[in-house]
């Protein structure tokens, strides 16, 4: 696991909430707080939708809504003049991301053994910290799939032109 700082909060917020950069991402869950506090479950509920809609294949296969469905809404909350007090999005790889990517690395673990793979954003007193983690079923000592992840992410954030720092 690694925590990094994101160095322009503003262009950051501009990327995350005007662009489809992590509308792939699986959202498990969030928060915004501004003059109130918003908490966001993002458990998919498919029976919302007709299998008609676009977003129907979108929430039937996943256990989380993509990122993509409430982008829309985050950004209604936080547009205006101030800054929200803090905010917090739990956003995990989708399964078909998830069997990808561990697949392409060179470590012990079977797609199967991995739950998830997360990227945290976490907003508090004006700095934004960024931290990934992975969940197994198993346990195991190798640590080549978390590597992996942390530089996945770093090539990630770079690739998008976000501006980091490392703070561990």
């Amino acid at each position: 696991m690694i925590a990094l700082s994101i160095l322009d909060v503003k262009e950051f917020m501009n990327i995350l909430l005007r662009t489809d950069t992590f509308d792939s991402f699986l959202l498990r869950e969030g928060s915004i707080t501004t003059c109130m506090a918003y908490h966001l479950d993002g458990r998919a509920k498919a029976d919302f939708f007709s299998p008609e809609d676009e977003a129907y294949g979108l929430v039937a296969k996943e256990s989380y809504v993509p990122f993509s469905l409430v982008r829309p809404t985050c950004f209604d909350i936080i547009k205006g003049k101030r800054t929200p007090s803090s905010f917090q999005f739990v956003f995990q790889l989708s399964s078909e991301n998830q069997k990808r990517t561990v697949s392409s690395i060179n470590s012990s673990f079977s797609p199967e053994e991995v739950s998830g793979m997360y990227l945290n954003l976490k907003y508090h007193s004006q700095q934004l910290v960024c931290t990934n983690g992975i969940s197994c079923h198993i346990f195991s000592m190798d640590k080549s799939l978390e590597q992996a992840w942390d530089d996945m992410v770093k090539v990630f954030l770079r690739k998008h032109r976000i501006a980091f720092e490392s703070l561990s």
